[in-house]
């Protein structure tokens, strides 16, 4: 009875990732059943449920469970559309009720200066300017996004520089990062997120060099650093030095490269700058 026993346990054994499996993807296939039954696609409850359909699935080998998957993935990835598109309609028609113009379609609006992605799966939208985000993930109210989208216009659209000091403190910048370096790149090319590491450096107080502390530190945000070289391209103030478009394995890396927004989905990413050697 012994050596019987073992065979049976060693079956039991062989057998019990199978039935857990199969019991996982019954129950996931139960509420995408129920889920699809009903008379209209309720595409939240669908898009939690395809997550777990798809995380069960992948732990039993059966070609009729992949095709009804495949669909009910097709099915709720359809009533996500529609509803990212009936909230772009209430939210286009808000903001141009306030005189802006909004482009794009979901999942990615352009309204002004700043960019929304829109995650209807997670009913979360997040503003952008350019490719730097600024904000988090928020809500989908249209009350949160449009206030959300007013300070950051405001942020964004309003601000102002002065030209010849920016330009200044790039040129020094730039400078100290070639200084740095034993061989120099080759035209002076020095990679422009490593210049604006410097610049923000450079702006910091004798009090943060005392006591370096996030409270003494004097930030620089990316986005700000993005809109300011836009800024002085349109005043024309950029011809004091060169920016080069950064290749794709650099446009891949925020650490290598920024984008340059122009307008809607337009733009450049740029990878380094380079100024005339002062004599």
């Amino acid at each position: 009875m012994e050596e019987l026993l073992s065979q049976l346990q060693a079956a039991q054994a062989e057998l019990e990732p199978s039935f857990k499996a199969l019991r996982g993807a019954m129950g996931a296939l139960k509420t995408a059943v129920r889920l699809a039954s009903a008379d209209k696609a309720d595409a939240l409850p669908m898009q939690k449920a395809l997550v777990k359909l798809e995380t069960a699935a992948a732990e039993v080998q059966n070609e009729a469970l992949d095709t009804a998957v495949a669909a009910f993935a097709a099915v709720t990835q359809r009533a996500l559309d529609d509803l990212a598109y009936e909230f772009a309609k209430d939210l286009r028609e808000e903001l141009e009720a306030r005189g802006e113009t909004v482009d794009g379609r979901p999942p990615t609006l352009y309204v002004g200066l700043l960019t929304l992605q829109i995650n209807m799966a997670a009913r979360k939208g997040q503003w952008f300017y350019g490719k730097e985000a600024l904000t988090k993930p928020i809500p989908l109210s249209l009350t949160g996004i449009v206030k959300a989208y007013e300070r950051q216009a405001k942020r964004i659209g309003g601000r102002e520089i002065k030209a010849e000091e920016l330009v200044e403190e790039l040129r020094q910048a730039w400078q100290d990062c070639l200084a740095k370096r034993k061989q120099k790149p080759s035209g002076g090319r020095i990679n422009i997120v490593e210049v604006y590491g410097k610049l923000t450096l450079n702006r910091q107080s004798n009090r943060f060099w005392n006591q370096p502390s996030r409270a003494t530190f004097k930030d620089y945000e990316r986005p700000l650093f993005v809109r300011d070289l836009v800024l002085l391209r349109e005043m024309g103030a950029a011809d004091s030095f060169r920016l080069g478009v950064a290749t794709k394995n650099q446009a891949d890396q925020p650490s290598r490269s920024i984008w340059l927004p122009e307008d809607g989905p337009n733009g450049e990413y740029y990878s380094d700058i380079t100024f005339d050697i002062r004599d």
